[in-house]
């Protein structure tokens, strides 16, 4: 999946908790939240105006950014409950970050169809 592919792929199941995300659709997603923060603060220093906008922009993909989480969690096998680890200091970010960079289970889950299948279709 590449870039433009996995940030459509988020933006189109925009508030969809159910189903499968490859690491790449989450790993991309999360690059592209770094960038355009990164230009945004970057932004926001020179033009006061970007404040706002950055601000706007982080409740824009707050729920996208939770269901790609979710949908990943999916693809490991685990519930997308387990995000609540992030309330375990540093701990818990350590959890999140290693069940992230796992390879997701082959074939299909209970979460739903592989989504390295390429059919692309999951069954709930």
């Amino acid at each position: 999946m590449s870039f433009t592919e996995a940030i459509q792929s988020v933006f189109s199941k925009y508030a969809d908790f159910n189903g499968r995300a490859r690491r790449s659709e989450y790993w991309y997603f999360c690059l592209f939240n770094f960038l355009v923060n990164l230009v945004l603060s970057f932004l926001a220093q020179k033009i006061s105006i970007f404040g706002i906008i950055s601000g706007v922009f982080a409740l824009a993909v707050l729920v996208p950014g939770l269901a790609v989480a979710f949908r990943r969690l999916h693809d490991i096998g685990k519930s997308g409950w387990n995000i609540l680890f992030c309330l375990i200091p540093l701990v818990g970010s350590i959890i999140l970050i290693i069940f992230f960079c796992k390879e997701g289970d082959m074939g299909d889950n209970m979460y739903g169809a592989d989504p390295k299948s390429g059919s692309g279709i999951a069954e709930y």
